[in-house]
């Protein structure tokens, strides 16, 4: 019975991934909604990491579950969204969050326009039995038998496995272009353990110099929460591409000091504050942030671009006073070949 919380993973390297061969098999890493699928019969719940009910925003998938899973079963796996033309597609993660929408009319319409699809890679129940206790690599033997005969149309896929390193490889390389973010490695031996950090995740990390155009103060009131970061595109415009957080209390309070003569001020000496960039995540929060001059530079760590904003927020590595806020642009970024998802999703 739901909720179960998802077994979760640990990062680390790929090399570290690939020497833990063959006491792993490798999969790859879906960059969309985890889940956890039930049905019985024809009821179905999505259940999301979080524990919430995903039903309601996906009734295609519901639709898929029914036509395309075992009448009883428990299934882990990831919602994901393809857009582009055929030969050319990719998962697209923007596209997959605009689902998330409470007006019944939205959904309706979201459904049709860009449907959602389901990668299972492990089960946790087929018919009465419970198989959490069961490792891994008889799991997948079991939802690899389950999911036998799908149709390579169907909007239900199982997931690619390897225990090749070079296959391995090459799908870390390559997927991304796909949308893919990394390699999941599963050991083979484990048992299904939820919340617990079993598995261990790969994922692409890249380094950028990008502009410091403000901040946004803490939840606390006291210090730095975010950096704003920009970058600067074909045309010379300075463009908003991401935040980098995760500073100390010390370092926030340290960087409001260290911020402070770069600070854009009104006629009136006062901060220039902007209102933010909302969406329906950011709802409830204090978005508006403190406007800086595009004088500092500094070097972070990312994993990959989505809609030509950094995907998730970014690490601070250093700052770079040898560099030229002017050479912060979307040129210096390694962007990964394209690879059709179709290619990866229908084997």
């Amino acid at each position: 019975m739901p909720p179960v919380a998802p077994m979760l993973a640990k990062t680390t390297t790929l090399e570290e991934a690939l020497a833990m061969l063959p006491d792993v098999h490798i999969e790859p890493k879906y960059d969309g909604f985890r889940v956890i699928v039930f049905r019985d019969g024809d009821d179905v719940e999505l259940g999301s990491r979080g524990a919430k009910t995903l039903q309601r925003y996906f009734p295609e998938l519901v639709d898929a579950v029914r036509g395309h899973l075992p009448r009883r079963c428990v299934v882990d796996g990831e919602i994901v969204v393809r857009v582009g033309k055929a030969g050319a597609q990719r998962l697209d993660w923007d596209v997959l969050a605009q689902r998330i929408h409470p007006a019944p009319s939205r959904i309706a319409r979201l459904a049709a326009e860009t449907p959602a699809e389901l990668v299972a890679f492990d089960v946790l129940a087929e018919g009465d039995l419970a198989v959490l206790d069961e490792p891994f690599e008889a799991r997948c033997d079991r939802l690899q038998r389950m999911l036998a005969g799908l149709d390579p149309s169907a909007p239900v896929h199982l997931t690619r496995v390897t225990r090749d390193a070079a296959l391995a490889r090459s799908w870390f390389e390559s997927f991304e272009g796909a949308g893919l973010d990394g390699v999941v490695a599963k050991p083979l031996s484990a048992a299904y353990q939820p919340g617990k950090r079993v598995m261990l995740k790969v994922k692409h990390a890249r380094t950028a110099e990008a502009v410091v155009i403000g901040y946004r103060r803490h939840t606390s009131g006291r210090g730095v929460g975010s950096l704003l970061l920009g970058l600067y595109d074909e045309a010379g415009r300075l463009l908003q591409v991401g935040g980098a957080s995760a500073f100390t209390d010390k370092r926030r309070l340290e960087l409001v000091d260290e911020l402070a003569p770069f600070v854009v001020r009104d006629q009136a000496g006062m901060p220039v504050v902007e209102a933010g960039e909302r969406n329906r995540f950011s709802a409830q929060r204090d978005v508006s942030w403190v406007r800086l001059r595009p004088e500092l530079v500094v070097e972070v760590r990312y994993d990959q671009m989505e809609a030509r904003r950094f995907r998730h927020a970014v690490q601070v590595l250093r700052w770079r006073a040898d560099r030229d806020p002017q050479s912060c642009t979307y040129e210096q970024l390694d962007n990964p070949a394209s690879y059709d998802l179709g290619a990866v999703l229908e084997r």
